[in-house]
């Protein structure tokens, strides 16, 4: 008898292909794939009251986005608009409030030393490059707008201007004219003080006849305005430049002062002027007497110092378009530090502002807060400052330099120089070696 064969189905094999009939489960019954105690995202908002996309959600996107779209558009509009409608200073001359369209604000504190290149020089004048810094401190007044007002209107280092506080009776030609010159006769003085510090034999020469402000002859009761000016203000503006007097060159104001001498008040001589932005000029101009000295005749004008110095060799600092006086000691200082053997800084980094004069005295400066605050901002921890300085100028700037910035003033260059010995620098040779 055969055995019969009998082949069963393994429960254990399988097939790349579900030949299983496809269908739908009943509405309302779980997933099988989801296990049942896995509870889906939108299972849980139908739960709370909530669907995906419903119709509540579309109601709040509307009001949110519109809302953005205004916040964009108002600082938009507060960006472009200029602070002058909503800052105003108070104006002492006038005794009243002003529209206040610019600011004066932090610029930059920068190494002297690399703005300073020596050329040739002689056998008997050594360079000793230093490694510690001395950086000037520069600030800026750009025109304002409603936004920068309402961000920095509380800032200790931020003053709004009006705009006489920052032109005064110049236009802004004059006052870029006016910048540059003083800083270029911020140069010359410096180059001066620090080479006959060092006991370099130095001179002071004649220079151009460059007018800075008109002669008031009737001031007003208060001093702060003119009733009558000199009549050569009718032909003659702040920033000329004198060439030539009665056809003949002027090369400083000693000759002006020469070729005046026999002429009375009411008499009129031709002038050649140079005028920033309108090149040279024939003017005729009419004398008049000094209201100091009613016996003398004068063009009733104020001059700029504008003598230059003679020196042993080259020696010019680029201060490319960076105008005004507030750089001379931090310039006398670093000329020391690179004629002289030793480190004045002891080798650091120490930031230095106010004018110098010829007898070494240093003198106040303009913006004392927002240069604190950009030395602040350098790093740097010394800030030498004028002690001719007001006490409210250098409690301003102590507040917006921080507790990090030592602020410490003196009134003349060897005051500047034993500060720095006593913060750790060399003291200076009494003559070059």
């Amino acid at each position: 008898m055969k055995a019969a064969l009998t082949v069963r189905p393994s429960t254990e094999s399988a097939s790349v292909t579900d030949t299983r009939p496809q269908t739908l489960p009943p509405p309302g019954s779980p997933d099988p794939a989801t296990p049942p105690h896995v509870e889906s995202t939108r299972e849980a908002a139908e739960r709370v009251g909530l669907t995906v996309g419903s119709r509540r959600h579309r109601y709040w996107t509307f009001p949110l986005v519109a809302l953005a779209f205004v916040v964009l558009l108002a600082i938009g509009a507060f960006a472009a608009m200029p602070s002058s409608w909503v800052a105003e200073e108070y104006n002492a001359r006038l005794d009243e409030m002003q529209p206040a369209p610019f600011a004066r604000v932090p610029a930059s504190a920068q190494p002297v030393t690399d703005r300073i290149a020596i050329g040739e020089i002689d056998g008997d004048v050594e360079q000793y490059p230093p490694d510690g810094d001395i950086y000037f401190v520069t600030i800026t007044e750009p025109s304002q707008s409603i936004l920068s007002w309402l961000v920095g209107r509380n800032h200790p280092a931020i003053q709004f201007l009006t705009d006489e506080a920052k032109y005064g009776f110049q236009t802004p030609q004059q006052r870029r004219t006016f910048a540059l010159e003083q800083m270029r006769t911020s140069e010359q003085v410096a180059q001066f003080i620090a080479l006959q510090t060092l006991g370099y034999d130095v001179e002071l020469v004649l220079g151009d006849v460059l007018i800075q402000d008109m002669v008031c002859l009737v001031p007003t009761d208060d001093g702060l305005d003119c009733i009558e000016w000199s009549p050569s203000d009718e032909v003659l503006d702040p920033g000329d430049r004198i060439l030539e007097v009665d056809g003949e060159p002027i090369d400083g104001v000693e000759d002006l002062g020469r070729i005046l001498q026999g002429l009375e008040p009411g008499d009129v001589v031709p002038m050649l002027i140079e005028r920033p932005g309108d090149g040279e000029l024939e003017v005729d101009v009419e004398l008049t007497a000094s209201p100091e000295e009613p016996d003398r005749t004068i063009v009733g004008f104020y001059p700029f110092d504008t003598r230059r110095v003679e020196l042993p060799f080259e020696l010019d600092i680029d201060t490319g378009t960076i105008g005004g006086p507030s750089a001379g000691l931090a310039f006398t200082l670093t000329l020391i530090d690179e004629l002289s053997p030793g480190e004045l800084t002891g080798g650091g980094r120490v930031a230095v502002t106010g004018t110098i004069e010829l007898d070494g005295s240093v003198g106040a400066i303009g913006g004392l807060r927002q240069k604190a605050s950009a030395v602040a901002q350098t790093g740097v921890e010394l800030f030498i400052v004028p002690a001719s300085q007001s006490d409210e100028d250098i409690a301003a700037a102590r507040e917006s330099g921080g507790d990090g910035l030592t602020i410490v003033p003196v009134a003349t260059l060897d005051e500047a120089l034993a500060v720095l010995e006593e913060y750790g620098g060399d003291p200076i040779p009494d003559s070059p070696s």
